[in-house]
């Protein structure tokens, strides 16, 4: 059962745990089958915790709160999480906000200034970027948009 979780998708050792305990597998078995596992190295929450981290920054867009409480959900522990966390320096998180916003902003030309700067920050703050870094983005880009538009009339 363990081999055709980890087949399906990468999974946690926490994840195994639960699932092994939803079939009614004896916490020892399971502790016993899921140390094996880790022992050849088809359980290595190191590696699940990075391999996450890049996949939703690059699919979901998220900011590193956003990546720890998925990481959270996972049951990957606090130690291994910050490790995986580190791959995320300040540039690159600032890159992907400005990312995000830059693809939002295009559909929201119609909406006041205000509008955007709400709906774009809220965007940010749901996927765990800082507010200071937040809210320097998208004052930039609704800013930047407005000069814009200002230039075209």
């Amino acid at each position: 059962m363990v081999l055709r979780q980890l087949t399906a998708a990468p999974r946690s050792r926490a994840q195994l745990e639960q699932k092994l305990a939803e079939k009614g597998v004896p916490e020892e078995a399971a502790g016993q089958v899921l140390d094996r596992f880790t022992e050849v190295g088809l359980v290595d929450d190191a590696a699940y915790a990075e391999v996450l981290v890049r996949s939703q920054r690059l699919t979901r867009g998220l900011g590193r709160r956003g990546l720890a409480h998925e990481l959270r959900a996972k049951g990957v522990d606090d130690a291994t999480a910050a490790a995986a966390l580190e791959q995320v320096d300040d540039e690159a998180e600032e890159a992907s906000a400005r990312g995000l916003v830059e693809r939002r902003l295009r559909s929201m030309s119609s909406l006041a200034p205000e509008v955007q700067t709400r709906r774009l920050a809220g965007m940010l703050a749901r996927k765990g970027y800082p507010q200071g870094l937040v809210m320097r983005v998208v004052r930039e880009a609704v800013r930047s948009e407005s000069e814009q538009l200002e230039q075209e009339d």
